[in-house]
């Protein structure tokens, strides 16, 4: 693909995130063309929930025709993403990449599989065996990690003369 119709493409792709307010997914440009860094948020009804996770996301080269490269920044207790490096195992990041998947539907993919493990097929064998062992345990400690490194800061509300000037409660 040229250079200029990749661009297009990216372009598009990048548009089509930011303006699918639905998806719950944010991104903003990296520090070089076709790199990105995106914040998801946990699946309702998982020990992600209510967390929000930054991730990486690298497009190949030769974007759409190898698949894209992503990696959770964000540390998270999942039997498919490693919880020392953030390395990611789905099959659409290897063999079942097509020239036809987005950007947005690689971090809607990255959702499900937060809602979806596959321990069976794991990138973090210790995680996995925890998942298989004692499921109640590994999503109290996939809570806690998301409570931990994944909350998003509560706003801080604004200081302003009148909230200085009243009096205030004992």
């Amino acid at each position: 693909m040229p250079l200029s119709s990749m661009m297009v493409r990216i372009k598009r792709e990048y548009k089509d995130v930011v303006n699918d307010k639905a998806a719950d997914i944010e991104i903003e440009p990296g520090e070089k063309l076709g790199h990105f860094i995106a914040t998801i948020s946990g699946p309702r009804d998982t020990p992600y929930e209510g967390g929000r996770f930054k991730v990486d996301l690298q497009l190949a080269d030769d974007f759409p025709f190898k698949p894209t490269k992503i990696k959770f920044i964000t540390s998270i207790y999942h039997p498919n993403i490693s919880s020392q490096t953030g390395a990611i195992c789905m099959d659409i990041l290897k063999d079942g990449w097509s020239p036809i998947m987005t950007i947005k539907a690689s971090l809607l993919s990255l959702i499900i599989l937060l809602s979806s493990p596959v321990p069976e097929d794991p990138q973090d064998a210790q995680v996995a065996s925890h998942y298989l062992r004692d499921y109640d345990d590994y999503a109290r400690t996939a809570a806690h990690w998301t409570a931990v490194h994944a909350i998003p800061e509560r706003p801080k509300s604004p200081v302003t003369l009148e909230s200085l000037l009243s009096p205030k409660s004992p």
